[in-house]
């Protein structure tokens, strides 16, 4: 599937009533050229990955620089990702190659999240919608079936657990939404992202599939990542203590990442020039959605 900008905008306003409602603002935003030029008025930077470390398997130019800029300058740093489909330890290595230095604990993930979440749920026999070659890491304590070609494995687990779909099908997502209409059960979502930049375009993600089964299924799926407040809270346990009026959320997608912040109660700083608006206009992405950064910063 090849989403424009415009398409993947359209298709996170179509599902805005299952996101957190707004939280509106009478100013507007100021711009910047890079981080650095903002960087006296935070004092903790909780920053994206896909559109603000890396596109696809490449680091952004510059990016690895300005964050060894910030922490030398004494900035925490911490990245929240919506990076389910990954165990941490790859998502460490993979941080690694690309020149980023990150202790382990400060890479928040919306796997980590969705593990938090589960709230007793962990004897459950759940169905994965997962990519076999990344491997079960950090999920080795669950009861697990992957989700593939096999009707009778729908049928019989007690729920799904959505967290990455690089494999996932149409056929796929048929048997799901005919298992879910035979008989509802719970479905969390360890992405909620639509879609992520790539090198060559759009990516889809496990929030596609899951609003489109929501959609027809009537199920309400639980959703474990920006824009939802549950991984900023990990976020901020992990930071403890801190002036919130210091922290900037930097990201790339309008939906999750500015719309998270602003659904918290922290200033975020939305990136134009590389991700989700790379070669589109944010500002007018801006204003049609009304979901407005504090920031609007040309690259990181």
């Amino acid at each position: 599937m090849t989403l424009s900008t415009e398409s993947a905008f359209e298709a996170y306003e179509a599902v805005r009533h299952r996101l957190p409602t707004v939280v509106p603002t009478d100013g507007g935003y100021r711009h910047a050229s890079t981080l650095a030029d903002i960087a006296d008025e935070f004092d903790v930077f909780l920053l994206d990955a896909f559109g603000v470390l890396n596109i696809g398997e490449a680091a952004i130019p510059g990016t690895p620089e300005r964050i060894k800029a910030l922490t030398a300058a004494g900035k925490r740093v911490l990245v929240v990702s919506n990076a389910a489909g990954f165990p941490h330890q790859a998502l460490m290595e993979k941080y690694s190659r690309l020149g980023y230095d990150f202790a382990p604990e400060d890479v928040i993930t919306s796997r980590v999240t969705l593990l938090a979440g589960l709230n007793g749920r962990h004897d459950l026999h759940w169905g994965l919608m997962a990519t076999r070659s990344t491997g079960l890491r950090d999920l080795e304590d669950l009861t697990l079936t992957y989700l593939e070609e096999d009707p009778a494995a729908y049928d019989e687990v007690e729920g799904f657990l959505l967290v990455g779909s690089a494999a996932w099908t149409e056929e796929r997502q048929a048997l799901l939404e005919d298992a879910l209409n035979k008989r509802p059960r719970p479905v969390l979502v360890g992405n909620p992202d639509i879609v992520a930049p790539r090198e060559t375009g759009f990516s889809v993600e496990p929030g596609h599939f899951a609003h489109r089964l929501a959609d027809r299924t009537g199920i309400v799926p639980e959703f474990y990542g920006k824009p939802f407040p549950d991984i900023f809270d990990l976020a901020f346990k992990r930071l403890g203590d801190v002036d919130r009026s210091r922290v900037l959320m930097v990201g790339d997608s309008l939906h999750t990442d500015i719309l998270g912040a602003r659904n918290v109660g922290i200033s975020s700083a939305l990136i134009a020039r590389y991700g989700f608006f790379a070669g589109y206009d944010a500002k007018k992405a801006v204003l049609a959605a009304g979901i407005v950064p504090e920031f609007i910063v040309e690259r990181p």
